[in-house]
């Protein structure tokens, strides 16, 4: 028969090991960790005893009470159990003894069907801004420490209601500066209580998705579009209507004459995205009456309207039409910096309630000391002289970028219009060739996004993404020249079709 008490010397012996090396954690800790891994790594068998906490104590020249404060918390996990009058013992562990690193095989992933369709419209969480990553503003040229003066006004000078649960729509002196500021810049009917902040332009889409429709409603959505709002609209259940874009923006006559109504229409009017034409004048009026026949809500996502160079900013859907159905969305993530997480809605009047309901049921209101600084830095000018400053900075970046492709564009590289916004497309000749200097480019350490990859229906119009706002002077011409000679490369010897 065994000697119980060799097992408790035995655990004895090991534990003095464990905590005779050097480690900066508290005794209880590392006790509490060394018995927890005997255990579940099979070193110490269910039925086991421990030696006493007196013995345990003094015999690794510790305090009793370090020593009970680890058992303790074992006893609490169930690792341990206590028998009255006889002692403390290893619990029954189920846990087969851990394999080595290397023998640990690989967990089958078990997502649902509706989370393996978002997969494909996220990209790699490793990205990182370079020369051509889209949507990435300059964060370099945003004026931090004015803006840090500002966030520190209102946190020690925050009222006690924005510490508790609020359901206004956002903090009042934010909505009136956004209300003044749209109405002026982008001819947007509104009044402060119909704004509700948001914690970004998705969490907008996932709100009006939820509520103006059900699963299997159909949403008509431009094609190439944007990932983030096809994301949103698929997860919650709605039918994606791929519609084309030309020069003219969306083309809803394109659409064959059997297609099923919409509930939700989702555009980026003033400057469409990936592509970059403006919504023609004649197809916003029709877009407009085709919705209120349909008793359908557009969605017009106003991303990055600021910036345009070569005239003033494009009016909005919204104001074209009395009591329009349109919902408004706006974001800062553009124009300020993708870190704020603030964006906000236009709501028509009637949905004014409800949203704001459901906003504080499912996500809660917060972030009130950055909503009232973001409030100042609008109302004092600081908004108005930054927009200018990185107007001219990315007509400046961008300039940079189509000098470093002149040599490709002479030889046919075609390049967008880049009458507005903080990208360039290159169209290409082929998905080969588009495929091949993606490739090329992670090779290099450089981010290329496939126009492709902008299309729900099919391969797509093969291109190049290429963004130019977040990125140094040096990167945009060290990126452009690399692209060009690569682009010059290749095209003699992929097929061009």
């Amino acid at each position: 028969m065994t000697d119980p008490n060799a097992n408790r010397l035995w655990i004895q012996e090991a534990l003095n090991l464990e905590l005779a090396a050097r480690d900066a954690r508290p005794l209880s800790q590392r006790l509490y960790d060394a018995l927890r891994s005997g255990i579940q790594q099979g070193r110490m068998s269910a039925g086991q005893a421990l030696p006493s906490s007196r013995q345990l104590a003094t015999e690794l020249g510790i305090g009793r009470n370090t020593v009970l404060s680890a058992v303790d918390r074992l006893l609490a996990e169930g690792f341990l159990v206590s028998r009255q009058g006889a002692g403390v013992f290893v619990a029954e562990w189920q846990w087969a003894p851990r394999p080595s690193c290397n023998a640990v095989p690989d967990t089958e992933l078990s997502l649902s069907r509706r989370g393996q369709r978002l997969l494909d419209f996220a990209g790699s969480t490793d990205e990182r801004p370079t020369a051509f990553a889209p949507g990435v503003p300059a964060l370099d040229q945003f004026p931090r420490e004015r803006w840090q003066r500002l966030l520190r006004r209102h946190q020690q000078g925050a009222p006690l209601e924005w510490f508790d649960y609020q359901s206004a729509g956002g903090v009042r002196a934010l909505r009136d500066a956004l209300c003044d500021y749209l109405q002026l810049s982008r001819s947007v009917q509104c009044r402060p209580e119909q704004i509700l902040i948001t914690q970004g332009a998705q969490q907008g889409f996932e709100l009006i998705a939820r509520l103006l429709a059900d699963e299997g409603d159909r949403v008509w959505m431009e094609e190439p579009g944007y990932g983030g709002a096809q994301a949103c609209f698929a997860s919650a259940g709605l039918q994606l209507e791929p519609v084309a874009v030309d020069d003219a923006g969306m083309d809803v006559a394109s659409l064959p004459d059997a297609t099923p109504s919409p509930r939700l229409i989702y555009l980026t009017p003033s400057h469409q995205y990936p592509l970059g034409s403006t919504l023609s004048l004649a197809r916003r009026t029709a877009l407009l009456w085709l919705a209120r026949a349909n008793d359908a809500w557009i969605i017009e996502d106003d991303y990055d309207s600021e910036f345009r160079y070569s005239s003033a900013p494009i009016a909005s859907l919204q104001g074209l039409m009395d009591n329009a159905p349109v919902i408004y969305v706006g974001t800062f993530s553009k124009v300020l910096y993708p870190g704020l997480r603030l964006g906000y809605l236009v709501l028509p009047p009637s949905l004014v309630a409800p949203f704001q309901r459901l906003n504080a049921r499912l996500h809660r209101e917060g972030q009130y000391v950055a909503q009232a600084a973001l409030a100042d830095f609008i109302s004092e000018g600081h908004f108005a002289r930054h927009v200018a400053r990185m107007r001219q900075c990315y007509r400046h970046r961008q300039a940079l970028l189509r000098n470093a492709l002149a040599p490709a564009v002479q030889q046919g590289l075609r390049l967008s219009s880049g009458h507005a916004g903080m990208h360039l497309v290159a169209f290409l000749e082929s998905h080969a060739l588009e495929s091949e200097l993606v490739e090329r480019a992670r090779q290099a350490d450089l981010l290329l996004s496939p126009l492709s990859a902008y299309y729900q229906q099919g391969s797509g119009r093969p291109g190049l993404v290429l963004g130019y706002a977040g990125a140094s002077d040096a990167d945009i011409e060290r990126g452009g020249r690399w692209l060009c000679e690569n682009w010059m490369a290749c095209i003699d010897h992929l097929p061009t079709a």
